[in-house]
């Protein structure tokens, strides 16, 4: 601990906390004193007796500072050690609108995280927050407004985190930490920014705490995962994997608006017509892992009929649709279901059942009935739909988190994972006190093209609080849509109509089990694109997404398009962690060509309807060699295809190891990557055929089969000796 020159010290005493004892040191009440401590790398946290506080972040040499307009009291610096890691703090006591309260600023040392909090110790008006921010760096900023999480560059709105940045990419992000429902930050006309509760709630309880972090760092992106990740962290939120539930892992089939089969039965029944989808994606070869069910599998009001399109009547399958049950229909498709909500009706029976609140029940009793029906139905994955507009709780410190938790906590019971549709920014937020909700909707219905930048800016928000975006449904024929899907990490559903699924796209982002072969995080803009979309220039977008093994091993996928007239991207692999050479190949074109170190590539893009076109950037590694994975994968080098990837140091060459993976039904794969000379390749495990080698193009392929159905295909390509020539008239002699 630094302790300031004009610190007054009256007692030292320990207080105990949950494993850690707590050293403190206070302030004589009489004297003017200042108390600075460290934080993460260099980043200092002072406050005077007189309430003013600040923050200096050595790295961009910036200050942020705000004071509690009038004097503390037992001003106290302790440190510790909590779930998220080892912290200095600063709390304090003061009064303010006739409330005692007692606050404090806990610096996080092996994290770029500033905690603010504050107690009030009775019940008060909603006035006087803390902090407020009064001093800090504007720069450019992004936050997220309205449903799905839209970004907006021009506005500061309300309820969503706002990111700050400057042309270099050090970024810093303030937020509220808890209260997620009912916070809110405006910026005032001076530009302080008061970490508040929305004044619509005039009166705060007695004991009543509430958060708000700052986080910083350098590179817009780092930031945010780093913002997102604390978040999480408080909460404590298990983040899912990308394959966690059936619904991440596998393709999906959707019937919501966009779809084929939305309020469209396509035939005598729904329950005919998906049980031929089913059927065809059988007969192609394609395993379907989940189906969804859109708001026209139960009945609504005003009459009870499973057209309308108003809210839940009861939340059972429509007896005109599904008899004799959901379940029995479950049963014929064989495979798990996804079923959406809307809200609860206002002559819904459930209104004098349940309590209610808005829109939706905050019962447990409610969120049991309906786990408790859709675990026996089948269904896997819970969709709630409407959270920004008619699926809402009344407005104030309760019943919001009431529906979400208790929704949350009675799905999870019963290994439900949740679906959270037309959220707005404090959903976002919220879903990092719940594990299962593990997706979320990033885009409005039907993914098309012009909706995939701000599909891309919402993926940004979601992927840092530990939700997997979800693009929503397209026609599998639509080869933009499901790349721009696929590197999203999240669900990957399509909407076709009976026969026209097409095969081959889909096995371009899945296995034949339908298994998809994902990035290890999701697709989310580059920096360089944040700030000239935040200045108003016409740059195309470049969203990138990315697998990596380690000991620099591993792929960057980049998708990028034209967003007006300007259709030049510029390719650093500096920029985007590649030390080295490194190796860039059009993944729909089928070249490439080698990067040297701290070079770049200029590359005009097509144009086309689109405008897009899809990249594999990897480093070249020792032994010459870029490996690209597999060929006819969108995600080349995915875990779910490529499950290991290592340097291997021969007696006489460097090269790469690779284990490739097969669904049950997939006989060969294809693997590629650059070299400049030939190669060799030899199988470990399972079979590889001879390596073959363009010395034209530098590439090379090699087929390779499993060690038994279904199984994986284990295989080392070296670059092939040069051996010396030999004289063949003289023995033992070389030329």
């Amino acid at each position: 601990m630094s302790w300031s020159k004009q610190l007054s010290l009256r007692q030292v005493r320990v207080r105990c906390f949950p494993s850690f004892v707590l050293a403190v040191a206070v302030l004589s009440p009489s004297a003017f004193a200042q108390i600075t401590i460290p934080a993460y790398q260099g980043t200092t946290v002072s406050m005077t007796s007189t309430g003013a506080w600040s923050i200096i972040v050595p790295g961009p040499a910036w200050r942020f500072a705000g004071t509690t307009g009038t004097a503390v009291h037992a001003l106290v610096a302790s440190s510790g050690t909590d779930k998220i890691g080892a912290w200095q703090e600063l709390s304090f006591g003061y009064t303010a609108s006739s409330v005692a309260r007692t606050s404090s600023i806990r610096a996080y040392t092996d994290r770029p995280l500033i905690l603010f909090s504050t107690r009030y110790a009775t019940a008060g008006p909603n006035t006087a927050p803390f902090p407020v921010v009064s001093s800090y760096p504007f720069l450019h900023h992004l936050s997220f407004t309205g449903q799905f999480a839209e970004p907006d560059f021009t506005n500061l709105v309300n309820n969503s985190p706002w990111a700050f940045f400057d042309d270099a990419s050090n970024t810093f992000i303030i937020s509220p930490a808890d209260n997620f429902m009912t916070s809110e930050m405006s910026l005032q006309g001076d530009r302080s920014i008061p970490g508040a509760i929305s004044p619509q709630i005039s009166t705060l309880p007695a004991g009543f705490t509430h958060k708000v972090a700052l986080v910083y760092g350098s590179g817009i992106n780092n930031t945010f995962s780093a913002w997102g990740q604390a978040l999480t962290d408080i909460a404590g939120k298990k983040r899912p994997a990308n394959d966690y539930g059936i619904l991440l892992k596998s393709l999906s089939y959707w019937t919501d608006n966009g779809a084929t089969y939305y309020y469209n039965p396509g035939g005598s029944s729904y329950a005919s017509t998906l049980a031929a989808v089913k059927a065809e994606y059988d007969a192609k070869g394609v395993k379907l892992g989940s189906m969804q069910l859109d708001s026209w599998w139960y009945p609504k009001g005003p009459d009870n009929s499973w057209s309308s399109r108003s809210g839940i009547w009861t939340y059972t399958a429509s007896p005109a649709l599904f008899t004799p049950d959901l379940a029995t229909f479950q049963s014929r498709v064989k495979v798990p279901l996804v079923t959406h909500a809307r809200w609860i009706d206002e002559n819904s029976p459930y209104r004098s059942m349940y309590k209610m609140s808005g829109g939706v029940s905050t019962d447990p009793a409610y969120w049991d009935s309906v786990a408790t029906y859709l675990k026996a139905s089948g269904a896997t994955t819970y969709e709630q739909d409407w959270l920004g507009l008619n699926a809402r709780a009344e407005f104030n410190l309760d019943d919001p988190n009431a529906f979400l938790d208790n929704m949350s906590a009675a799905m999870s019971r019963h290994g439900i994972t949740i679906q959270y549709c037309m959220a707005e920014p404090p959903h976002f937020m919220q879903s990092t006190k719940y594990s299962n909700v593990t997706n979320i909707r990033t885009s409005q219905d039907r993914f098309i093209p012009a909706r995939w930048t701000k599909f891309f800016y919402s993926s940004r928000f979601a992927s840092a609080v530990g939700v997997w975006p979800f693009a929503d449904v397209f026609m599998s024929a639509e080869t933009g849509n499901l790349i721009a899907a696929t590197l999203s990490a999240g669900p990957v559903g399509t909407g076709d109509p009976l026969g026209s699924v097409s095969k081959a796209n889909l096995l371009r982002a899945a296995r034949a089990d339908g298994v998809i072969v994902k990035p290890d995080v999701s697709a989310t803009p580059l920096d360089s694109v944040f700030i000239a979309d935040e200045r108003g220039d016409d740059v195309p977008m470049v969203a990138a997404a990315s697998t990596d093994f380690g000991n620099g091993l591993g792929a960057t996928y980049l998708f990028a398009y034209t967003k007006g007239t300007n259709r030049t991207v510029n390719i650093r692999p500096a920029t985007l962690g590649f030390p080295g050479d490194a190796y860039l190949y059009d993944h729909l074109k089928g070249i490439g060509r080698l990067i040297p170190a701290n070079d770049s590539y200029t590359l005009d893009l097509p144009q086309t309807a689109d405008g897009a076109a899809y990249f594999v950037l990897v480093p070249v590694g020792q032994s010459g060699i870029g490996f690209l994975g597999d060929r006819d994968n969108f995600t080349m080098l995915g875990r779910k295809r490529i499950s290991a990837l290592a340097d291997v140091s021969l007696s006489n060459s460097q090269g790469i190891d690779a284990t490739v993976d097969f669904a049950v039904g997939e006989v060969t794969r294809t693997v590629i990557g650059y070299s400049p000379k030939p190669v060799e390749s030899v199988a470990v495990t399972g079979k590889a055929g001879n390596a073959s080698w363009d010395a034209a193009t530098q590439m090379f392929s090699v087929h390779v089969q499993p060690a038994v159905p279904g199984g994986s295909a284990r295989v080392r390509i070296v670059p092939t000796p040069t051996l010396p020539k030999v004289c063949l008239h003289c023995k033992n002699s070389p030329l």
